[in-house]
């Protein structure tokens, strides 16, 4: 069914009824396509389509060989963020092969269907989105005897720093535009607009998730009244996709955790098997003892120059069980200062503060932070 678009002003999030399981193999472009024309809503000019990405990756059996998911993580990622240590391992933020920092990049196990397999993500987001609304824009036209311009943003789930909960944000794009560029503008006030580029492609895919749901069962979702940000099929290139959002180079300030950086320039990247060898910290606080060891083996033993030999001992005071002197030795004492320097930043590192030890004795008083 063809419909009318919505009043001007008016944005209307619609989810879209009768797609079921999806199986690999399965004719996503047709699915989709059918539901729409059978759907009380229908389709118009400027509809956009938000598209869950874990039917996508059913449809095309992006699926993991194995059982080792901590395995197919390593596979799927290329570079990790941040890591924590749990009881059943180390969970880890990575950047997925497709450009995006999630958890686990994103290998899911959730809602995969009768399989017990994991599902990934496509490498090419963007294209995987061009194929499905080139398939799509063809069946429809196929049925409706003309082409009707639609946009479809691929959408997934992830986390956010300095946030609580998962939202969902735009995976792949094609069609559409993704930003909205405010810049060289001015406010409501007449000031100039520097810095203000708008997300609306992350923006369509959170929206579309409050109709799509988790549980529902309900993959897609129409949003319409936003025509503007469709491009017209006739254009001789389309908007370039999803990967416009993604942060890189200088412009990533956040590229590697705030714990992860500090233990990096020790010798230990999260990640590499010298973090792995020092130790993780935990998602929940640990002793200060285990902390502290865990440290003196990232400051003494993650050393890419090691020199002579440092020694360590620690020791504790008995009416203040949190508190331990760590004291360090050695017999050069340019090693030794180095050592010191280290352990301090690798302290820091664990939530510890070091205050010198009153007296002769070359040592550390640690406390908690």
């Amino acid at each position: 069914m063809i419909t009318a678009p919505p009043s001007p002003g008016e944005v209307r999030i619609i989810p879209v009824p009768g797609i079921g399981e999806i199986r690999s193999g399965d004719d996503l472009a047709e699915v989709i396509g059918v539901a729409l024309l059978a759907g009380e809503a229908g389709v118009c000019e400027g509809d956009i389509l938000c598209v869950t990405s874990k039917i996508l990756s059913k449809a095309h059996g992006l699926r993991a060989a194995g059982t080792d998911r901590r395995a197919v993580v390593a596979d799927q990622s290329v570079r990790v963020i941040a890591e924590r240590s749990t009881r059943t391992g180390p969970t880890r933020i990575v950047e997925g092969r497709h450009g995006v920092v999630m958890a686990a990049a994103g290998v899911d196990s959730s809602n995969t269907g009768a399989h017990e397999a994991m599902l990934l993500l496509p490498d090419d987001p963007d294209r995987a989105a061009a194929d499905l609304l080139r398939d799509l824009t063809a069946y429809l036209r196929s049925r409706v005897g003309r082409t009707i311009d639609i946009g479809l943003v691929l959408t997934d789930t992830a986390g956010r720093p300095w946030r609580s909960g998962q939202i969902d944000f735009a995976l792949g794009a094609a069609g559409v535009h993704v930003l909205h560029d405010y810049r060289g503008g001015v406010d409501a006030d007449g000031r100039p607009l520097e810095v203000t580029v708008i997300a609306v492609a992350d923006e369509l895919a959170a929206a579309a998730d409050l109709v799509k749901g988790k549980v529902s069962r309900r993959p897609v979702a129409i949003i319409r009244g936003l025509a503007h940000l469709v491009a017209p099929s006739g254009l001789a290139s389309a908007p370039a996709g999803a990967r416009q959002l993604l942060r890189t180079g200088r412009g990533d300030f956040f590229a590697m955790g705030h714990l992860e950086a500090t233990r990096a320039a020790l010798g230990a990247p999260p990640g590499s098997p010298t973090a792995a060898r020092v130790g993780i910290p935990g998602v929940t606080l640990e002793p200060v003892a285990e902390r502290l060891q865990r440290a003196l083996r990232l400051a003494l033993g993650a050393d890419p120059h090691r020199g002579p030999a440092v020694h360590s001992s620690v020791r504790a005071i008995s009416q203040a069980p949190q508190q331990l002197v760590v004291t360090l030795a050695g017999a050069d004492d340019f090693a030794l200062g180095r050592a010191f320097a280290r352990l301090e930043v690798a302290l820091w590192s664990e939530s510890l503060v070091a205050h010198r030890v009153e007296g002769g004795e070359r040592g550390l008083l640690i406390s908690a932070g």
